[in-house]
């Protein structure tokens, strides 16, 4: 609890794990399966080790989130095979959130949040989904992106 506290990420839950509205706090893009763990290496190796917040399901549909700055999902197209999670007039879309330490499974951080405000370049990210996504990268197994 203290270390949510401290770095002001009060958006985390304490334990297990919560649903937050989506374009508060952050909008997230999710990517399933293999492909949503391939656009996480890659992003792990573009920005040295540090890409921004990304939540992991370990079951069911095996997504990948990644947290980025409110309202950067918008007003862009994102490639197939992406799903974008923000909050508008018509819609609200809400993303899991688990909480640091404990047990919060199905869900762990692959990348935690570092401090505030630090998110998933979402240009970058989208640069690269669309690349990955188009050319079936991740089932290829290539690594050269």
């Amino acid at each position: 609890m203290a270390a949510n506290r401290e770095e002001n990420l009060d958006w985390i839950p304490i334990s297990g794990f919560q649903l937050r509205k989506a374009g508060v706090q952050f909008d997230a893009v999710r990517v399933d399966g293999d492909d949503g763990r391939a656009l996480a290496d890659h992003m792990e190796r573009l920005t040295g080790g540090d890409p921004g917040p990304v939540v992991v399901e370990a079951n069911g549909r095996r997504s990948v989130y990644f947290l980025v700055p409110p309202g950067s999902t918008t007003h862009r197209p994102w490639p197939r095979g992406v799903t974008r999670l923000n909050a508008g007039p018509t819609h609200v879309g809400y993303v899991p959130v688990p909480a640091l330490q404990g047990r919060t499974w199905p869900l762990s951080w692959r990348f935690p949040p570092t401090r505030p405000g630090r998110y998933v370049h979402a240009l970058l990210l989208r640069s690269v989904a669309t690349v990955l996504l188009a050319h079936g990268v991740s089932s290829q197994g290539r690594s050269d992106l």
